[in-house]
């Protein structure tokens, strides 16, 4: 029991990541996700039937707004334009740069981090599987525009000449949700520039409208991909043993060490200097495997 232990102390421990482990793993599982979730069946009579239930909760709510966004944001076509190409582009270019951001400023952080984010997506799995859902646009006798084929744009991988690609049925939960608000929640706990925090808040915030305007989701999908976040904050706090700005920020490289064991508590916070100040001495924590 004592030697497993140690060895999950070793695992736990912040360390600096490998690059190419890192690539590696990043385009392994995001391949992984995408022929999981397109595999996923599109049960196209079910998924109109919860599409149809979310929309008449959200009229018993009083919350039923998403018709209004899209027409109206729609009408002003720089708007919309602009719209469909953020939602098809800084989903994947935002995330990527926060991993990257973490990768080299934030090392001992990384790792927690990137879990936050692979348990996120992997819980989103099962809601597309469990609960097929159709986006606003695809819905029987409503409004919505398809903002995508009405301005001819990319924007979504669900409309046009690639809605074969992807799993048009796979909308709840909302990871366009679920990673922006992971980038902006990373973002505002770990930037050092006000400047930069208020941009991590206001991302997802953004995003949200987005994904409304364009009507690829109900505002109830976000909600899906705030629970998976929560989620995956979850795991990973029970892995670590902190959220990850509660690690320290710098590390040395994974080495043998003499010495083993060493429990959670050796990967506790450091002074705040060396947390927030990136030009800190690195410090000594956490043996490498």
């Amino acid at each position: 029991m004592q030697d497993g232990g140690g060895v999950r102390a070793r695992l736990r421990a912040p360390r600096r990541p490998r690059i190419w482990f890192e690539i590696l793993l990043i385009g392994v599982s995001y391949w992984t996700y995408s022929l999981i979730r397109n595999a996923v069946p599109e049960q196209k009579a079910q998924a109109l039937r919860n599409a149809d239930w979310i929309w008449q909760a959200e009229e018993a709510l009083g919350l039923a707004f998403e018709q209004s966004v899209n027409h109206a944001v729609n009408s002003v076509t720089w708007l919309i334009v602009s719209m469909n190409y953020y939602y098809a582009t800084l989903h994947f270019i935002v995330t990527i740069g926060v991993l990257v951001w973490l990768y080299r400023w934030q090392p001992g952080r990384y790792a927690a981090s990137r879990t936050v984010l692979f348990a996120t997506t992997g819980v989103a799995l099962v809601g597309y599987y469990l609960y097929p859902l159709a986006p606003p646009r695809l819905m029987n006798g409503q409004s919505f525009v398809d903002t995508v084929l009405v301005h001819h744009t990319w924007g979504s991988m669900a409309s046009g000449n690639l809605k074969n690609m992807s799993n048009q049925y796979a909308a709840m939960p909302s990871m366009h949700i679920g990673w922006s608000l992971w980038s902006g929640l990373i973002i505002f706990a770990l930037a050092t520039a006000p400047w930069a925090r208020i941009l991590g808040l206001l991302y997802p915030v953004a995003t949200l409208v987005v994904i409304v305007a364009t009507a690829n989701h109900f505002w109830l999908d976000a909600v899906g991909g705030m629970i998976c976040l929560a989620f995956g904050f979850a795991v990973s706090y029970f892995w670590y043993g902190s959220l990850p700005q509660g690690l320290p920020a710098l590390v040395e490289s994974a080495r043998p060490v003499a010495q083993g064991g060493g429990g959670a508590g050796q990967t506790g916070s450091p002074p705040a200097e060396a947390d927030r100040d990136p030009a800190a001495p690195a410090e000594k924590v956490g043996s490498g495997t």
